[in-house]
């Protein structure tokens, strides 16, 4: 594990005034926000480093790239988080040595602590990721997960990314919303939101609300949440940005609709009641739920339903000027 000495240091608790200059400056509030969910990130999202999370992530890779000669020598995330793409893939056999970068300081130290932990060969810098701070050819894959709608030039990264991967190097993104998808998350997401925090006000449920000072917080993060996420996509559009960076073998594939569906309202409840309140139970049905409504989703309604309809679009391309 290793990480730039002039990195930045995290900033996990900003203030008043940095949050109102973060509203005017989209990068500052990328990183004032990531930072703030840093540390507790993982728990947010149900990430985890073991089976469940690295069959999630190989199944992403494998859907949107197909049957790819593995390992790759070494690879970048790009925009990383707390590494829970590259880290999971690297544990499914997808990379042998890594590297990440985010805004985020914060994100950044997170990712190389869990890479730490797991014993896996990563570095990491805190970079921005319209100027990737590595040599030309460089990697032989980069990827990432939930990344593309917080940059504010999308093809001038596609472009960095091409850049540093080696001739006929790949890269895979996914996690990204949707327009139509976003729409009706987001929808979902605020009328579950509402209908917990205002239900849970009753005497006789108040032991199942959080407190006032963690929704508060909650509520000034989500309105951070609101200037990072700058994009949603259509895939066809996503895959046209991708060839005007200059990558080929360009395909996009797309994903979630009835998971979506559930997803959405489950991860906002969680996130408004205490977390003693949901035992295994409830993470049995959330898991089962979610992975039952996959199922119906890959086998019945991608075949039925336009693909923009879906929530999360994943796409891949290469970069061209390889030989034999």
């Amino acid at each position: 594990m290793t990480a730039s000495p002039q990195d930045p240091a995290p900033n996990p608790h900003a203030t008043a005034e940095e949050v109102e200059a973060a509203l005017q400056d989209t990068k500052l509030a990328q990183v004032l926000y990531h930072d703030w969910e840093a540390e507790t990130y993982d728990d947010k999202w149900s990430i985890s480093y073991d089976e469940r999370c690295i069959d999630y992530a190989r199944g992403r890779f494998d859907a949107v790239a197909g049957d790819q000669p593995l390992p790759y020598e070494r690879a970048l995330e790009l925009g990383c988080g707390t590494g829970f793409f590259l880290l999971n893939l690297m544990q499914g056999g997808v990379a042998k040595t890594g590297s990440v970068t985010d805004l985020s300081p914060g994100m950044v130290k997170v990712a190389l602590r869990n890479a730490e932990h797991l014993g896996l060969p990563v570095d990491g810098r805190v970079a921005d990721a319209e100027t990737i701070p590595y040599e030309d050819n460089t990697f032989d894959l980069v990827v990432g997960h939930a990344v593309l709608h917080h940059i504010p030039d999308v093809e001038q990264s596609l472009r960095e990314v091409l850049r540093v991967l080696k001739p006929g190097g790949r890269f895979v993104f996914a996690g990204e919303p949707s327009t139509i998808g976003n729409f009706y998350a987001r929808w979902l997401g605020r009328a579950t939101w509402a209908a917990t925090t205002n239900v849970t006000k009753l005497p006789f449920l108040s032991d199942w609300r959080r407190p006032q000072a963690e929704l508060d917080e909650s509520s000034r993060a989500a309105a951070l949440e609101a200037v990072v996420d700058l994009h949603t996509f259509d895939p066809t559009d996503l895959e046209n940005i991708a060839k005007s960076a200059g990558a080929v073998e360009v395909k996009a594939k797309t994903e979630e609709f009835a998971a979506a569906l559930l997803g959405w309202p489950v991860r906002t409840f969680e996130a408004a009641v205490p977390p003693e309140k949901l035992g295994w139970g409830w993470a049995k049905f959330a898991f089962g739920g979610f992975k039952t409504l996959s199922w119906v989703d890959e086998k019945v309604l991608q075949h039925v339903v336009p693909r923009n309809f879906f929530y999360n679009v994943m796409i891949t391309g290469v970069k061209p000027g390889a030989t034999d």
